[in-house]
C-alpha cells in the first residue's frame, strides 16, 4: 500500500538557513527514492538550472500524520549529485569518519521561544511580564505558557524514533528547551533537524510559531542557545582528556565563534549566563565561561564538556564538525 512520505531538506535562506518540505506518495514498501525541487525558490538555484536533487538520508515514522507516512531528511545536491553549497553534512561525513576511532557523542540543548502574533507567547501585548527568575523549570499558569505544545512535541519526537533526553521550560517567560543525544555526530544532527522541524509543524495546531533567534527580546532577557555536550572515549575515561578537550577549543575560539549561528554577538555579552563572544574561557560549574566542566565531571575525574557559545539557530552539522576536528585532532596527539 502507498504511504506518504514527507521530504525535509535545510534552504539557502541568509543569514539563517529555514527548513522546507513536501509530500511525496511512494509506492508500496518502497525506501523513499531520490527527488529534486525548485531551487531558484529557496535560494539554492537560478531560475535558468534551478533543479535541484533531494537524497534521503535519515528516515523515521510520521508522527503527525501516522500510520506508515515517513519523515525523510535530505541533503540536497546538484544535478551532477556532487553537494550543494548549503550541504554542510559532508563536511560532518568526513570529519566523523575521519575520527571515528575516538568515538564522539554530542548531547544538544535547543532552546527556542514560543512566538503569538510576533510577541512571546504569554506576554502582555505589546507589554512586558515580571522579571525573570521564576520561569525556568517553573509550573502554574502565571509562569508558564505553551507547555500543551511542549508535551504534544516531546510525544511527537518519542514516536518518530528520535533521541530525545528531555524538556523544560526555561529562563525567559515563553522560551522552552528540549534534548536530543547523547549520539554520535551524524545521528544528533540529522535528529536536531528533524526535531526543529517537528516542533514548527505542531507549533502550527495551536496557531503559535517557534523561533530559534538567539536574542528574540532586547534588554535583560535571557537570549536563546544550543549548548552542545561533548565528549570522546579518552575523555569519558580521562579528566586530563577532558581538560585537553576544553584548552584545544581555546585554540580556534574565532573560527568556532564565526561558524556558531548568526548573531551569536547579540547574545554573547557576558550577561545572562554567558561569555563575552570576544573572549574564551573554561571553568567548573561556570555558566558565565565559555565552555563549562559539570561539577560531577571534576568529582568523577572524567565525562564531558559543554560549550555555551552555539546560538540556537546554530547549523548542527557545522557545529559538531568543527567541536570534532578541533577536539579530535588534539587529543590524537
Amino acid at each position: 500500500m502507498s504511504y506518504k512520505a514527507e521530504y525535509i531538506w535545510i534552504d539557502g535562506t541568509e543569514p539563517t538557513h529555514q527548513l522546507r518540505s513536501k509530500t511525496k506518495i511512494v509506492n508500496d514498501a518502497a525506501e523513499p527514492p531520490i527527488w529534486g525541487f525548485d531551487g531558484s525558490s529557496t535560494n539554492q538555484a537560478t531560475g535558468d538550472k534551478s533543479d535541484c536533487v533531494l537524497q534521503p538520508v535519515f528516515v523515521c515514522p510520521d508522527p503527525v500524520r501516522g500510520g506508515d507516512a515517513k519523515l525523510v531528511m535530505c541533503e540536497v545536491l546538484w544535478t551532477d549529485m556532487t553537494p550543494h553549497p548549503t550541504n554542510t553534512r559532508r563536511k560532518c561525513v568526513e570529519m566523523s569518519e575521519k575520527f571515528a576511532d575516538q568515538e564522539p557523542w554530542f548531547g544538544i540543548e535547543q532552546e527556542y521561544t514560543f512566538l503569538k502574533d510576533n510577541w512571546p507567547l504569554g506576554w502582555p501585548s505589546r507589554g512586558f511580564p515580571g522579571p525573570q527568575g521564576p520561569y525556568y523549570c517553573g509550573v502554574g499558569s502565571d509562569e508558564v505558557y505553551g507547555r500543551e505544545i511542549v508535551e504534544a512535541h516531546l510525544d511527537a519526537c518519542m514516536e518518530a524514533g528520535l533521541g530525545i533526553s528531555g524538556i523544560n521550560a526555561e529562563v525567559m517567560m515563553g522560551q522552552w528547551e528540549f534534548q536530543i543525544g547523547p549520539l554520535s555526530p551524524l545521528q544528533v544532527s540529522d535528529q536536531l533537524w528533524v526535531a526543529r522541524w517537528l516542533l514548527y509543524r505542531i507549533a502550527e495546531e495551536f496557531d503559535v510559531s517557534a523561533t530559534l533567534d538567539p536574542k528574540p527580546i532586547g534588554g535583560d532577557w535571557n537570549g536563546a542557545g544550543a549548548h552542545t555536550n561533548f565528549s570522546t572515549n579518552a575523555m569519558r575515561e580521562s579528566y586530563d582528556a577532558v581538560i585537553g578537550a576544553a584548552e584545544a577549543l581555546g585554540t580556534r575560539a574565532e573560527e568556532h565563534i564565526k561558524n556558531y549561528g548568526p548573531g551569536v554577538e547579540r547574545r554573547l555579552t557576558g550577561m545572562h549566563e554567558t561569555a563575552p563572544w570576544t573572549e574564551y574561557t573554561y571553568g567548573v560549574s561556570n555558566r558565565g565561561a565559555s565552555v563549562r566542566i559539570p561539577w560531577q565531571v571534576e568529582i568523577d575525574k572524567k565525562g564531558y564538556i559543554e560549550d555555551r557559545r552555539p546560538n540556537a539557530n546554530m547549523d548542527p552539522y557545522v557545529v559538531t564538525s568543527l567541536i570534532v576536528e578541533t577536539c579530535c585532532s588534539a587529543l590524537a596527539k
